[in-house]
């Protein structure tokens, strides 16, 4: 089939919904489909780079707690509907189909199957909560909906009810596997690692209170901390007006280093306090068989298992976080089998199965479309057959 994928932040700029459009894209392209990515450009990006097609300029604006964005152009109609035709897509399949501009334009001018795929979770919206009434038309122009996580699943289905599909994000687990350690770090310490944006939901300066009971209660460790955002000032002030002179700040890495960096480390810590609606930095720990202390959160409790990858705590406690790590770093067994259990978890999530689940689930639109005779008139491949039933073992 003819797919496109339609990514309403910038695609390939970092973000855990354009890592989930990246890897989808390559391994639909291996499981055989004609595949393109639409989004829009920022800064000076070409309009179109091989498989991506750019339309509009992007825009960041705060949301849902963090940073998103929003496309515009004053040529979108005329471009969408160019770009439509030209490429006569069998599915297009939308990442967060209502943020604003690109999605909703591509979706009213769709005359092809139609999915989506929703990554948010969150508390109550007054964005969805006022768009509900403003995009239901659109949303009825879905004919498949994916949700990442029950937790996913429920936010959005408060504001547009309807059937959903859960199917989860993915990690490529081998690449983490094959990652190896910082001898930089390795010098007896123990490490602590934790890798977002400096924002209040994502827990740092939690963390940073955590770091500074273990070192009151004699426990030795490094925290080392990966990333950037707008609480870094206050993270800084912090650690310089405590003396905490064992918290490294690296800045933003590169996917190998931050890959190195998880297969160095004695535990994970993400203090997220809620507003994640999976933890895919959760997958990458796993993967890299790093032991994990996180928050006790509705979107982390379907990716880890309580106390088989990682223990969890409940979010805004620093002391008890702080216990939690330091048990993972007094307790060897427990880590140890912690670095054994996330590897095997992991795989359940690697990338090729993900997209298997989104494969047959195009599968099973299409086919229900096609028994309605309700296919749309761009659709011109075939129909795919519908999976041989499992057989149980006598």
């Amino acid at each position: 089939m003819k797919i496109g994928l339609v990514s309403p932040y910038i695609y390939p700029l970092p973000g855990g919904v354009t890592q989930h459009v990246r890897y989808l894209y390559e391994n639909l392209r291996l499981r055989g489909h004609d595949v393109r990515i639409l989004s829009a450009s920022h800064g000076l990006q070409r309009s179109s780079e091989g498989d991506v097609i750019r339309l509009g300029k992007g825009f960041s604006m705060p949301m849902n707690g963090s940073v998103g964005t929003i496309t515009i152009s004053p040529r979108y109609m005329s471009q969408v509907r160019d770009v439509l035709e030209r490429e006569q897509f069998d599915v297009l399949h939308y990442h967060e189909p209502f943020v604003p501009f690109l999605s909703p334009i591509l979706l009213r001018e769709s005359k092809s199957v139609n999915v989506a795929t929703f990554h948010a979770y969150g508390g109550w919206s007054p964005a969805y909560e006022f768009g509900s009434r403003v995009m239901d038309g659109y949303a009825k122009r879905l004919h498949g909906r994916i949700a990442v996580s029950a937790a996913a699943r429920h936010f959005i289905d408060r504001y547009f009810p309807g059937d959903y599909k859960i199917i989860p994000n993915g990690v490529d687990d081998q690449k983490y596997q094959r990652g190896v350690a910082v001898s930089r770090w390795q010098d007896g310490t123990p490490n602590v690692l934790f890798v977002g944006r400096f924002e209040p939901r994502k827990g740092l300066l939690d963390l940073l209170k955590a770091h500074r009971h273990l070192r009151k209660g004699g426990i030795e460790s490094r925290l080392l901390v990966v990333g950037g955002g707008p609480q870094e000032r206050e993270a800084r002030r912090y650690v310089a007006t405590r003396n905490l002179s064992d918290v490294e700040f690296l800045g933003r890495v590169s996917d190998h280093e931050k890959i190195q960096l998880f297969r160095t480390v004695d535990v994970y810590c993400s203090p997220a306090t809620g507003r994640e609606s999976f933890g895919i930095v959760l997958l990458e720990a796993m993967a890299a068989g790093a032991p994990i202390v996180a928050s006790d959160i509705h979107g982390y409790k379907g990716v880890v298992r309580r106390g088989r990858e990682a223990l969890l705590v409940p979010p805004h406690e620093p002391k008890e976080l702080a216990e939690a790590i330091s048990r993972l770093l007094t307790d060897k067994p427990l880590a140890d089998s912690m670095r054994a259990a996330g590897p095997i978890r992991a795989a359940e999530f690697s990338w090729p199965r993900v997209t298997a689940k989104v494969d047959d689930y195009y599968g099973f639109v299409i086919r229900r479309l096609a028994a309605a005779g309700q296919l749309p008139e761009h659709f011109t491949a075939e129909v795919p057959k519908a999976p041989r039933p499992v057989v149980a073992a006598d």
